[in-house]
């Protein structure tokens, strides 16, 4: 069989539907060995590097392609304006959620392929159904680190397939993903969405898990703030805007009544860690121990020509990121505004 030739005269790129290949617990073994696996945690770890000292409003180049993207998550966050909730008996799950999936659903491929550039329109198919994954499950009204997830793989999907360049890896950490958050958090909030898998006071959050990392990256390099003091009021107040991770924290104390130390346990140890940059090694640690062990995490995750099952050659290194220092060609970079540091409280070690 002749494989397609494009107008440069090499083989097109054929992209395909994605399908969930983990069916079983034995899977997973062939998942922790795959392609997609290290190709996962090297964007996680590349990422980790690009945010180092950067600020969520510092001005930066956004090139189409997350231009248009951001411009699609506005889209999907007025169609939730345009969906109130509903009034009905149960406090949790507002049924008024399916509306706005279905919504989505159907709109959903003409914002992924309008904002390809035409060399990869027909990648549109491949990379809606991360997209359309990721806001949450219709059926059982509820949204967790899967859904996640599946965001992170669409935009590794976007750097896969060349729609963005590694010099974007900012844009898209600082404008693209924040956005999603955002939209994420507000869809929580109004369909009082139940979190998915979560393990209660024990578990890092009930819906995120990723923010926590590339937050703690922003705050390996040149921090306004010790690990110690993002539970405190004033410090939360002060950069909820700027900084990815104590966004989050500032997210949790609004839903969640009592003191931190009881609803959120883990992210209470974490405060003990002297340095951010152990704090992000540690979490990605801990993501690939409690997210992408998870047969019931994974099950969910879908596989095709961009995101393959393929298994790596023996002896690949699992990448991991080299924090505290700016690589080179950061360095080139305005520093945000310089902030005095608090004073430093004592803190533990280990993580």
């Amino acid at each position: 069989m002749v494989s397609p030739v494009g107008a440069d005269g090499e083989p097109k790129r054929e992209f395909v539907v994605p399908e969930k290949l983990i069916k079983s617990p034995m899977d997973m073994e062939l998942w922790q060995m795959s392609e997609c696996y290290y190709d996962l945690i090297g964007f996680i770890s590349s990422m980790s590097v690009a945010l180092q000292g950067t600020r969520n409003s510092q001005e930066v180049a956004i090139p189409p392609v997350v231009e248009k993207l951001m411009q699609a998550l506005d889209r999907l966050e007025q169609l939730a304006i345009e969906t109130p909730p509903i009034d009905q008996p149960a406090r949790f799950g507002n049924v008024a959620f399916k509306s706005w999936f279905q919504k989505m659903q159907s709109e959903s491929m003409q914002l992924v392929s309008d904002a390809l550039p035409d060399t990869l329109k027909d990648a549109a198919k491949e990379l809606c159904v991360y997209f359309v994954d990721c806001f949450g499950n219709p059926t059982r009204i509820d949204y967790g680190t899967g859904h996640e997830l599946a965001f992170v793989m669409f935009l590794m999907c976007l750097f896969k397939t060349g729609a963005v360049e590694r010099k974007d890896e900012v844009a898209v950490g600082l404008k693209l993903f924040q956005k999603y958050i955002i939209l994420a958090r507000k869809l929580q909030v109004t369909y009082r969405m139940e979190p998915a898998g979560s393990h209660g006071v024990w578990s890092l959050d009930d819906f995120q898990f990723v923010p926590f990392i590339w937050g703690s990256a922003q705050l390996a390099v040149n921090s306004p703030i010790e690990p110690a003091q993002f539970v405190e009021e004033k410090w939360i107040t002060k950069y909820k805007k700027e900084l990815m991770f104590v966004g989050c924290i500032d997210y949790i104390q609004q839903v969640k009544t009592g003191h931190f130390a009881e609803h959120s346990n883990q992210l209470w140890s974490i405060s003990a860690v002297p340095q951010w940059s152990k704090i992000c090694t540690g979490l990605i640690k801990m993501y690939q121990k409690e997210v992408l062990s998870k047969f019931p995490v994974i099950q969910h995750v879908y596989f095709g020509s961009i995101l393959t099952l393929k298994t790596v050659k023996p002896g690949t290194m699992l990448p991991s990121p080299r924090l505290g220092m700016l690589p080179r060609q950061q360095q080139q970079r305005p520093a945000p505004p310089a902030v005095p540091p608090p004073p430093a409280f004592p803190g533990g070690d280990g993580m």
